[in-house]
């Protein structure tokens, strides 16, 4: 009987619908790890290709329904027609939840990555500021050498926030959502802790160099007097030798 096996058809088709319902829509998804977000996001993808190729189906379902439907008395025609109308809503919904999950799936992935991304531009900012740190520890030379250093960690220590605040915004949005929040939260703690130590250190460095600075720049000026006072000195006692002055005769400092 040609209505059995179009019932049969369409009944192949609902538990079909039901099945990927419950297995992608319905289920509870937690994400505790990038692996397991990453695997949600393949598996989507997979079942959203796997309902379009359904499409097929579905037309040649449908087709049969009409063409029997056309041939077939009237007293046949409403169920059918109601049970095909069903499935065809069914399927378009279906095919639109998945595609919408998947996308959405998709964004979170990429908000994950680019959170990873932003991480590692700061942290390899912050390993140049402990080189900096490391290479100012005990600077030798002058008021000047000391001052290059100096400019030269002010320059690096003038970093925009911006990638900062776009590790805030991204982790909130990942975390919000229940996704990833534990790897994050550690992520961020751990960030934010060497964050604060580096610039606080940086702070007590610009501090001590400016010191240095101050230092040098006291020391250079008393060593200028001492040598033109020295070479007052040699001046005057150069004079002396030439006109073989005695010792005795001269002032006690000349002496």
């Amino acid at each position: 009987d040609k209505t059995v096996s179009l019932r049969k058809d369409l009944s192949e088709m609902h538990e079909w619908i039901t099945q990927a319902e419950e297995e992608y829509l319905e289920r509870d998804f937690e994400y505790k790890t990038p692996e397991e977000l990453q695997k949600a996001v393949e598996e989507l993808k997979r079942a959203k290709e796997e309902a379009l190729q359904k499409e097929v189906k579905v037309k040649l379902i449908t087709d049969s329904v009409n063409n029997f439907i056309a041939k077939a008395p009237p007293a046949a025609h409403e169920a059918l027609k109601k049970e095909l109308d069903v499935l065809i809503t069914s399927y378009q919904q279906l095919c639109s939840r998945l595609n919408g999950k998947w996308k959405t799936l998709e964004e979170v992935w990429a908000c994950w990555r680019e959170l990873l991304t932003y991480l590692d531009v700061e942290n390899k900012w912050l390993n140049e500021i402990e080189r900096k740190l490391k290479a100012t520890e005990n600077v030798q030379g002058g008021a000047e050498e000391i001052s290059e250093s100096l400019d030269s960690l002010e320059r690096l220590m003038r970093h925009p926030e911006d990638n900062r605040n776009q590790i805030r915004e991204l982790a909130q949005t990942l975390t919000d959502g229940g996704i990833l929040d534990e790897l994050i939260n550690e992520k961020l703690e751990k960030f934010n802790t060497r964050w604060e130590e580096l610039q606080q250190e940086a702070v007590r460095r610009q501090k001590s160099l400016e010191q240095s600075i101050q230092s040098a720049q006291e020391t250079d000026k008393t060593l200028r007097l001492i040598q033109e006072s020295l070479a007052a000195i040699d001046k005057q006692l150069a004079a002396y030798t030439a006109d073989r002055v005695d010792a005795a005769q001269v002032p006690q400092e000349a002496q």
